[in-house]
């Protein structure tokens, strides 16, 4: 294969809607229950994929989803899954605006090790003002300033992870030589946010260091991640959408020399007939109370209160609202409920459950995948299983459909997540 598509499975506990816990065929204690993701990152190891992939967030409201209001801690979960598993790469949300940068690149370290090479940062700003309240009242920055920071933590931690070489530890029983300290480098990192003097106090993994995932689609979240980021999780859209975003991110990335892979989130629906697909994710629509969805939406604008607006009547002139939140997804909801001409009510029922581009057949889903991959649109997908058994079907039902057709991959071709990903495994040594 001179091009391999690259699969990775977000692990969402009881999933990302409002109310699908409530259907009957979904285990309501998922989200803190340890079987069902030991089963489901098997599950994609199984099927060859690159990742799983922990989402996180740092505040919530009774407004909050269910998922989000009882869950496990990322990088416990993450050393979890590492010890029962053997070649997924295992990749985790951490905010770089409330923690500290050396506390995380020894967890990150350590969980690198702990697997042997398999783990990821995906490196996001806190977009929720109330976080803060959760960290001694440190006032939320302005948006554009989060990446700002972003960009200092990042250093320090990458500058953290490179305080020893690759042969600094020589362990000479026979002369007592434990360490060569020529080849131990401290940081004496000054920024404007961070002072960090370093070592850090572990050496280098298999893969030299934790592959750098970024999420933010905002004009300053697209250029840090052409600088940074090795990953990029994007929201999918429609392939002239993401093409267009496929390609700014290349070429602008190529400037500093080097490729992130585009990798969307897509949570298909695969059924016996288009028909069953449909039904099966009006089954889950049908579970959403009005009230659940306005108030999943009011978390992409900061909380704000959507109940006091009609519902049947055009989605409300917000203003500035959301610009400091979510900025590059509540732009978007404003846009097409302004070009649709779209209610609050549709607004609302679409956000809390958006209606899959990849539903159908096994066939009409692997079709689609192919299109998209091969329009240079995407790098590959990241899936989520929202819908009951959705998960289970894409990978027996649809990766062996992708196989047969040349684009993915039938078994692990390398150790560690950096070499499954196609990345430089010698880059950061």
């Amino acid at each position: 294969m001179s091009r391999q598509l690259h699969l990775g499975a977000i692990l969402h506990g009881i999933g990302s809607t409002t109310d699908g816990w409530r259907h009957p065929d979904i285990d309501a204690t998922a989200s803190t229950n340890f079987d069902f993701y030991q089963q489901r990152a098997q599950l994609a190891e199984q099927a060859f994929f690159d990742f799983v992939f922990i989402a996180d967030g740092l505040f919530i409201s009774e407004t909050s989803i269910p998922h989000f209001l009882n869950r496990f801690e990322p990088i416990t979960l993450l050393a979890s899954l590492a010890q029962v598993t053997k070649h997924i790469g295992l990749v985790g949300t951490f905010s770089s605006t409330y923690t500290d940068p050396f506390t995380l690149a020894r967890q990150l370290m350590s969980l690198d090790h702990l697997s042997k090479g398999r783990a990821g940062w995906n490196v996001v700003t806190s977009p929720q003002a109330g976080a803060a309240k959760n960290y001694n009242n440190r006032t939320l920055p302005p948006h554009d300033e989060r990446y700002d920071i972003a960009k200092e933590h990042l250093e320090v931690v990458q500058g953290l992870w490179r305080s020893f070489e690759e042969d600094a530890f020589v362990r000479n029983k026979e002369t007592g030589q434990y360490v060569d300290f020529s080849k131990m480098h401290r940081t004496y990192y000054k920024g404007n946010y961070y002072q960090v003097e370093g070592p850090l106090n572990i050496g280098r993994s298999p893969q030299g260091e934790p592959v750098v995932f970024q999420a933010g689609a905002s004009e300053k979240g697209k250029a840090f991640a052409a600088k940074h980021a090795e990953a990029i999780f994007t929201h999918s859209t429609s392939i002239p959408a993401m093409k267009e975003f496929y390609d700014e991110i290349t070429d602008q990335a190529a400037v500093y020399e080097r490729k992130a892979l585009v990798l969307p989130g897509i949570s298909p629906i695969i059924g016996e007939t288009k028909e069953d697909a449909e039904a099966q994710y009006q089954a889950v629509a049908q579970l959403i109370p009005i009230e659940n969805a306005l108030n999943y939406l009011a978390r992409y604008f900061d909380d704000h209160n959507f109940h006091q607006y009609p519902l049947d009547e055009p989605f409300p002139d917000l203003g500035t609202i959301g610009k400091e939140a979510f900025r590059s997804t509540t732009d978007k909801i404003k846009q097409e409920a302004k070009e649709r001409g779209l209610t609050l009510r549709q607004v609302a029922i679409e956000q809390a459950l958006p209606r899959p581009l990849f539903m159908g057949t096994k066939e009409d889903v692997a079709d689609l995948i192919e299109e998209w991959f091969n329009q240079g649109a995407v790098d590959g997908f990241i899936i989520g299983g929202d819908y009951p058994h959705a998960f289970e079907r894409f990978v027996h039902e649809v990766v062996p459909l992708l196989q047969a057709k040349g684009i993915y991959k039938t078994k692990y071709t390398h150790d560690t997540l950096r070499g499954n990903l196609g990345l430089d495994e010698k880059k950061r040594l």
